[in-house]
């Protein structure tokens, strides 16, 4: 006879549920650390408990969660990217049919207002309709790359931070290595 399967819903019993949480918690870090040995991958599991308690496990390669959380935020803006570009890039390319660039589309804009006023008459509708509609499209083109160079801006910073802090866990590391060594050339030296 098998277990009695369990109902998914909140455990009332107060007791009850800090029990479950404590032996699910431990079962979910024990199978993070199988996943990571089977399929050598980096694994970062956070917890917060009900009354805030923080409790974090990282195993893999790298047992940092700073890096797997540094990789994480990079693939995050990574992906908005991308999207970005996949949202804009079909209005980009009806666009660029048309104009090779913003410039020309203005200077088109500039042209037809000139000759509107020169001839006295008025423009089509659906023609100030189209370059409406182009004209919101280069904007749109516009605010993308802004956003884009926003996004590697921010990046680039978190690079520059990390590397700050690299930086000074090498002087560290040198540090302890250089007061190591003296220590044995020390003990090397009461010992002849």
């Amino acid at each position: 006879m098998g277990r009695k399967k369990l109902e998914m819903k909140r455990i009332e019993d107060k007791s009850s549920r800090l029990v479950t949480f404590s032996k699910r918690r431990v079962g979910l870090i024990k199978k993070a650390r199988h996943l990571s040995v089977l399929c050598d991958v980096d694994v970062a599991v956070i917890v917060f408990s009900a009354r805030g308690k923080l409790y974090e496990s990282c195993t893999g390669s790298t047992s940092r969660m700073e890096h797997i959380l540094s990789r994480y935020q990079k693939s995050c803006l990574e992906e908005e990217v991308k999207e970005e570009e996949k949202t804009f890039q079909g209005a980009g390319e009806d666009l660029c049919k048309r104009f090779q660039t913003c410039k020309e589309l203005l200077q088109t804009v500039d042209r037809l207002v000139e000759e509107k006023n020169n001839n006295n008459h008025e423009l089509p509708l659906i023609e100030i309709t189209q370059l409406e509609e182009d004209l919101d499209a280069a904007l749109e083109q516009t605010r993308s790359r802004k956003v884009k160079t926003q996004l590697m801006v921010e990046y680039i910073s978190t690079l520059q931070e990390q590397e700050k802090k690299l930086g000074e866990d090498k002087e560290q590391l040198e540090k302890l290595i250089a007061a190591s060594e003296e220590k044995q050339i020390k003990e090397e030296g009461l010992k002849v």
